[in-house]
């Protein structure tokens, strides 16, 4: 009789905590939205106003350094037989404002590979102040013969960066993973070396 009512008191407790559980769980939604909705970090929840017709009071990026404009110029470096650009070949920003750029890629074999890209930047104290927030480099990627892709790169510049700075160069070398990486054509190597020449 004891064992009976002790499974009793069991199956009890577990009812109640069981119970408590959802209810926890369904209370998580209001506070999430709650908090997303002063801080103004969650975007879906203020999508949500505006199609409600509520007012959306919208602060601005107080982060961002009007007062100063940085040049970012795009590279793209193909260590194979494949297409590799930047869909625009510079930008202007300002420190501290989210850009977002597009890369293209086309491989044009006639098999399948995989590849991934390495950023490097110039002047070499920039990298340390250029936060990419989304880029392609962070993987790798299998395309077949003939695919083309568009990737993004989505980047903030930290205001901090010395002042005397007023141009970036983000570059990109595109290499197959898995195979050999063939060095740069000395044509084009010198070509790179005259552009680089004149921009100075």
């Amino acid at each position: 009789m004891n064992l009976r009512h002790e499974n009793f008191r069991m199956v009890g407790k577990l009812s109640v905590i069981t119970a408590c559980m959802f209810a926890f769980g369904y209370a998580l939604v209001p506070i999430y939205k709650s908090i997303c909705e002063m801080t103004g970090i969650n975007i879906l929840a203020l999508g949500e106003q505006v199609l409600s017709g509520q007012k959306v009071d919208v602060r601005p990026n107080t982060q961002v350094d009007f007062s100063r404009t940085i040049t970012v110029e795009f590279d793209a470096n193909s260590r194979g037989p494949w297409e590799f650009k930047p869909a625009q070949r510079s930008v202007q920003v300002h420190p501290g404002e989210l850009t977002t750029v597009m890369y293209e890629f086309q491989n044009t074999q006639n098999r399948r590979m995989s590849a991934q890209a390495i950023p490097s930047y110039a002047p070499q104290q920039a990298s340390a102040h250029f936060n990419k927030l989304q880029c392609f480099c962070f993987n790798q990627y299998t395309l077949d013969p003939g695919e083309k892709k568009e990737w993004p790169v989505a980047f903030v510049i930290d205001p901090k960066l010395s002042r005397d700075v007023k141009t970036i160069t983000l570059s990109y070398t595109f290499f197959e993973v898995g195979g050999k990486t063939p060095a740069a054509p000395v044509a084009a190597a010198s070509t790179l070396d005259a552009l680089k020449g004149a921009g100075t």
